[in-house]
């Protein structure tokens, strides 16, 4: 067991290149085993050990900042895109900014490691300190996936606008529910009773219950909700530029408020069970393929009559209105001619096959609602999820 003085300089010295050059001449196989890396020839140099401890904790921290960037790090604060401007633009290129010079300093700190490790080793004539860009483990950010350099091909820490902007969504969903505040940093509620008075920038959703539509049929529909937050965050007068900027982000085509509900609707779940590791902690009640209902709820803030209301207050309401709009196309085709009576044909038709998925969704709903079903957390994600199998989003 090395001392705590030497801990550091270990591990910059198994974080080098002489590292796996040894570890070849112990086992030249494609596994190492425990005994190979206990065999590791250690040489303390103590007049460069101060500084490679220095190199080794400067290269931690950037490795730390760069996790707890993103919300699936315990210590995640609040996304990198939450700052004091007014366009998402402009914090999107601060951020992308950072990253680089994150991502160049890493690279150059593990270079000058190399260095140190391969003159204290005598290895000069074996070995370079060059660290190929594809194997720096901080994130770096290309606007599109066509600008990422062959040298960092295959690196899994490549992100995308879109990637950045995907998150940017996932943290502002979770301030629709609770999960964090613009008013405190970091998580805010993950199991236990919920304080509305922790929410007072931007409010939480009251009832755990957001409505995912093709239209905005819902004050609280989530579509809405989001540009309200993009409103809240980077204020009024920018609010155009900065949808404008996400739309672009996420690759859709159409007005920017048209491509963000397209997105909620058919794209933000993969994402966030992508991100989560089909893990998901935000549900989605799914009617199916015809986007007859969807809606989203929070795992953590979970009560045994959520069903219940899903089915009185969201599904009932959304029924009256399919009919109440399907009698108001038809009233209008009776009147129609030519390609206006096409297109109306074509929307009665959207509409009726919502009217009749939705129908036999609210089956299922009341079934599963009768029956008052209670979760546990601590029995996960998996197995809490499995029993409203029925009436949620298929994880894929």
């Amino acid at each position: 067991m090395p001392t705590s003085d030497i801990t550091k300089y270990i591990l910059g010295l198994l974080n080098t290149n002489i590292c796996g050059f040894m570890l070849n001449i112990l086992n030249p196989t494609i596994s190492f085993q425990s005994g190979n890396i206990g065999a590791i020839p250690v040489s303390i140099n103590n007049k460069q050990k101060n500084c490679i401890n220095e190199i080794v904790n400067r290269c931690i921290d950037s490795s730390k900042t760069d996790w707890d960037s993103y919300e699936t790090s315990w210590d995640f604060k609040s996304h990198p895109l939450v700052r004091k401007v007014t366009k998402i633009s402009d914090a999107y290129a601060q951020w992308k900014e950072e990253c680089e010079t994150r991502f160049l300093q890493l690279k150059a700190n593990e270079e000058e490691l190399n260095r140190i490790f391969i003159e204290i080793y005598g290895l000069q004539d074996e070995l370079t300190p060059d660290v190929a860009d594809k194997d720096i483990t901080v994130h770096r950010i290309f606007d599109t996936r066509d600008d990422v350099p062959d040298s960092m091909k295959g690196s899994s820490y490549v992100r995308t606008k879109r990637d950045e902007i995907v998150s940017l969504i996932s943290y502002a969903v979770g301030c629709m529910f609770g999960r964090y505040s613009l008013d405190e940093e970091g998580l805010v509620l993950a199991g236990g009773e919920f304080d509305s008075s922790r929410y007072t920038t931007f409010a939480a959703d009251p009832d755990n219950i957001i409505p995912v539509c093709d239209e905005e049929y819902f004050d609280d529909d989530i579509a809405g909700l989001f540009i309200r937050w993009v409103e809240t965050v980077y204020g009024k007068d920018t609010l155009e530029e900065n949808l404008m900027f996400i739309a672009d982000a996420l690759g859709g085509k159409g007005l920017a408020r048209s491509v963000i509900r397209s997105y909620f609707l058919n794209g933000f779940y993969a994402d966030h069970i992508k991100t989560y590791q089909k893990r998901p902690i935000y549900w989605l009640f799914d009617s199916g393929k015809k986007n007859g209902f969807k809606a989203l709820a929070y795992m953590h803030r979970y009560k045994d009559d959520i069903l219940a209301r899903i089915r009185t207050e969201y599904v009932h309401e959304l029924q009256s209105r399919y009919q109440t709009k399907i009698d108001d196309l038809k009233k209008q085709l009776y009147l129609a001619a030519g390609s206006l009576r096409v297109k109306l044909n074509k929307d009665i038709a959207k509409m009726e096959a919502q009217a009749e998925e939705i129908r036999l969704y609210e089956e299922k709903v009341h079934h599963l609602a009768d029956s008052m079903i209670a979760i546990d957390l601590d029995d996960g994600v998996k197995a809490n999820y499995a029993m409203f199998a029925d009436v949620l989003a298929r994880i894929k």
